[in-house]
């Protein structure tokens, strides 16, 4: 959610943070614009809508420069704007920023009352960080001493950088609550909301600590902590670059993402199944499974559905109560958390504010934490006691595809970890489980290696204007999985829904232009969700059935579908990270015939760093 660059570099620094903003675009945004310092003078370019606007004023007049901000805007306070989008300034000084200044309103009055002549020019929270610094540097501090003012009297969660008037070798970060990273060049420096941001400048990073903040100069930093205090940050090198991020042959970074699954999901269970002993080993972690008594799983979106399948699989395998939370609702409720339980937090980014927020109360109460996370050294890996990676490698397209079914993978090791180490779980059985996981990167090559029959289904869906997706156990998150990618980037209206409940009012939705998912793995549940999905079809409802081939037989010798996908067989353990792969390919291409915005849908963004 929004995206920051900033360059202190030995070039015209504006086509790199063009460049830079490209990259970022994932993030999601709806303004963008670059500052630079041009003879010591701050100039700006700002634009609504998507980065073309930005990129064809800077075509017709390019500020020079070697100094620079750059920001792409997703719009909390303020429509979306040339006067609302980023960086904000001054005469003196201009900033990037991500998050909100809760107390903006508090700390305007402050600014006007002491300078009755300073002139705001957009809605946003965001400009009185300039007019704050502004009032300092007039009373004679230097922007070193002016941020270590205007620091403390902020509340909420920020990321920004600055650049000041006459400093060509000064750009000062900050963060709080939102993530911002440090990179290291040959006598360059730069900030970025993330390493994506700077993958093709450099490969030598430091991710900031919460709270931290960055006097920086083309030579180096000195980072200092939340007390102003001179600290040292780690450097890593990232494996991050310019060609990981590119689409290759695909349309769509979607499409892409979707067709790496096969090897995602195998680099995930390559670091937890040992394949000579069909067992699973989970990382080294300072947390006693086997005294576990229950797991609270907050995440939110397509992560907390992993969370649902996952509650299926602990339960079921390891007999542990697990309890899902929507972690912006976890956070505002009386939950019991006893001392023998586990936070178990799930999150792409590893920056979701609402995610990251639920597990320092879990902390708080003395819970146990463990996160399933794709971004290392992000906030929420660096406080869990312990991390499962998915290794999804970096995701573009703001639709989750290999992140959700490598947490699955992820998840699944969990449970049967868990179980294992409570005594529960039978060798045969665990070894049973364990080929069935190492099926599933081949499994997916075959779902896709369907997608034109697949892409031809979609005709069934992009006139719909409702459609309904159904499934039991396991296979109903799948279902609201479904359910939520359709109406990401199809904009359909779509609701996923337990089967069993149907007839408790969804049912009252069917009609003969009503298209029905219905995801019917093998298992104990088939029959009863055949059941569910005859009685949808005997009121005209279209169904699409997704079942393996005896499944599929089943069904035909009931009800004729409209249509089907035909699967392959798998343990229905397993089945959920399958049956996950499909939905993602009917959402895309029915998004592809509608024309809509794939990888950047409307009004949403990947990273969702604010409340």
């Amino acid at each position: 959610m929004c995206g920051i660059i900033g360059i202190l570099g030995d070039r015209p620094v504006a086509p790199l943070l063009l460049e830079g903003l490209k990259r970022l675009e994932y993030r999601g945004y709806d303004s963008a614009g670059i500052a630079t310092l041009d003879s010591g003078g701050i100039v700006r370019r700002r634009a609504e809508g998507k980065l073309a606007g930005l990129e064809k004023l800077l075509a017709a007049d390019c500020p020079p420069g070697r100094t620079g901000i750059g920001h792409t805007r997703w719009a909390t306070h303020g429509a979306p704007s040339e006067n609302n989008a980023h960086p904000h300034a001054t005469a003196n000084v201009a900033v990037a920023h991500n998050g909100i200044i809760e107390n903006f309103q508090e700390l305007r009055a402050e600014v006007t009352a002491r300078n009755p002549n300073a002139v705001f020019t957009s809605e946003t929270d965001t400009e009185v960080i300039v007019h704050l610094v502004d009032l300092l540097l007039a009373d004679g501090l230097s922007p070193r001493q002016a941020l270590a003012r205007v620091l403390p009297r902020m509340e909420g969660a920020f990321a920004f950088v600055m650049i000041f008037r006459g400093a060509e070798d000064l750009m000062i970060g900050a963060r709080r609550g939102s993530p911002l990273a440090l990179g290291y060049g040959d006598g360059e420096m730069f900030f970025g909301s993330d390493a994506l941001a700077l993958a093709p400048l450099t490969r030598r990073i430091c991710y900031l600590q919460e709270g931290d903040w960055v006097v920086a100069r083309r030579d180096g930093a000195e980072i200092f902590d939340a007390a102003g205090l001179p600290v040292q940050r780690e450097t890593v090198q990232t494996a991050l670059s310019g060609a990981l991020i590119g689409k290759g042959n695909y349309r769509h970074f979607m499409e892409k993402e979707i067709h790496e699954q096969p090897t995602v999901l195998g680099d995930t269970l390559s670091t937890m199944l040992n394949p000579a002993r069909q067992t699973v080993t989970l990382p080294d972690m300072p947390i006693d499974l086997s005294r576990i008594g229950k797991i609270t799983i907050c995440a939110c979106g397509t992560a907390c559905y992993a969370g649902l399948v996952a509650k299926y699989w602990i339960e079921g395998l390891a007999g542990v109560p697990v309890e899902v939370d929507v972690a912006s609702e976890f956070r505002y409720r009386e939950s019991p958390l006893p001392a023998d339980g586990l936070g178990l937090f799930i999150s792409q980014s590893g920056e979701t504010m609402d995610t990251l927020e639920a597990l320092r109360r879990c902390r708080q109460a003395g819970q146990a934490i463990l996160s399933v996370v794709n971004a290392p050294e992000s906030s929420i890996w660096r406080e869990s006691d312990a991390v499962l990676h998915t290794h999804a490698g970096p995701e573009i397209g703001v639709a989750s595809t290999k992140a959700f079914t490598t947490q699955l993978m992820a998840l699944a090791c969990l449970a049967m970890g868990l179980a294992r180490a409570r005594g529960v779980l039978p060798p045969a059985r665990e070894a049973a489980l364990a080929a069935a996981l190492a099926e599933i990167p081949g499994r997916v090559a075959e779902v896709l290696a369907a997608d034109a029959h697949i892409a031809g289904l979609a005709a069934l869906l992009k006139e719909a204007r409702n459609v309904l997706y159904l499934g039991r156990g396991p296979a109903w998150p799948i279902a609201l999985e479904g359910a939520l990618k359709l109406k990401e980037i199809s904009y359909i209206h779509a609701e996923g829904h337990a089967a069993g409940e149907m007839k408790h009012g969804p049912i009252a939705l069917v009609d003969k232009d009503t298209p029905i998912i219905a995801i019917a793995p093998d298992g104990p549940l088939f029959e009863k969700t055949l059941s569910n999905v005859r009685e949808a079809a005997a009121r005209g409802g279209q169904v699409i059935f997704l079942s393996s081939k005896e499944g599929l037989k089943r069904m035909r010798a009931q009800a004729e579908p409209v249509a089907a996908i035909e699967m392959p067989a798998v343990d229905p353990f397993v089945a959920p990270i399958l049956y996950a792969v499909p939905v993602q390919m009917l959402a895309y291409h029915t998004a592809c015939l509608k024309g809509t915005d794939v990888d950047q849908p409307r009004n949403l963004a990947k990273s969702v760093t604010v409340e």
